[in-house]
């Protein structure tokens, strides 16, 4: 049976919350993946990669539902598999070639919803940036620019929240035809808390949109691309 975890950051101040709705979102994949088993695992949760792994069997796939190649992705995630057995990693969520054109959709469809011209409507990007690597306001902006292509909005902004442009400095100014979509993989943290005290801070009036990664189509964007590397690795 092919197997696949799930893996996301979690919240390390209050970890069980966040670990089952990752497995809500996971069950959401599983139903796209008909013979495959499919677990979820937050890093913060104490040992629930490790029993992720000892339910997922030899050679898991594992899927990153993080938003930009860095730390976490990449040195933290691979120690904490070192001991599993043929443990293949994915790229994360947010470099997904195909997440664009689901924001698109996400995007047109609001823009239908309230008769608005993405010619004269203003798209800001709340992304997460840091202060010691370049890797996430990179994937963020790629991740704007590959919107902006696909949809012609009047202006596009996009600001962090642990470097600048700063949110609240970027949302200053926008007017009432504007959307924030979050570049963020769920409802926690600097979703709840940073994000809107910026946004309020910087008097911004228009539409407040749920992070992309919680977009009706990603559980099955994360299952064509586990089938996909399932197709490409060696039995």
């Amino acid at each position: 049976m092919p197997a696949a975890i799930i893996v996301s950051h979690g919240q390390p101040s209050d970890p069980d919350p966040a670990q089952a709705d990752l497995e809500r979102f996971t069950t959401r994949v599983a139903e796209a993946l008909p013979g495959w088993h499919v677990g979820a695992a937050t890093l913060a949760a104490p040992g629930a990669l490790d029993a992720a792994l000892d339910a997922a069997g030899p050679a898991p796939l594992v899927y990153p539902l993080f938003m930009t190649e860095g730390w976490f992705t990449g040195d933290n995630l691979r120690k904490r598999l070192s001991g599993a057995q043929e443990a293949h990693v994915l790229r994360p969520l947010g470099v997904s070639p195909e997440l664009p054109d689901l924001a698109s959709e996400v995007l047109r469809e609001v823009l239908a919803d309230r008769g608005w011209q993405a010619g004269e409507t203003q798209l800001f990007i709340a992304g997460h940036g840091s202060g010691r690597s370049p890797n996430s306001a990179r994937d963020t902006r790629g991740f704007a620019e590959a919107v902006a292509v696909r949809t012609r909005f009047a202006e596009m902004r996009v600001g962090f929240v642990e470097q600048a442009p700063y949110l609240a400095d970027q949302a200053a100014g926008l007017g009432a035809r504007a959307i924030c979509l979050p570049f963020f993989a769920a409802i926690l943290g600097h979703v709840i808390d940073d994000i809107p005290e910026a946004l309020n801070g910087a008097g911004f009036q228009g539409v407040r949109l749920d992070p992309i990664g919680c977009a009706p189509g990603v559980p099955a964007l994360v299952a064509r691309a586990l089938l996909a590397e399932a197709a490409q690795t060696p039995k």
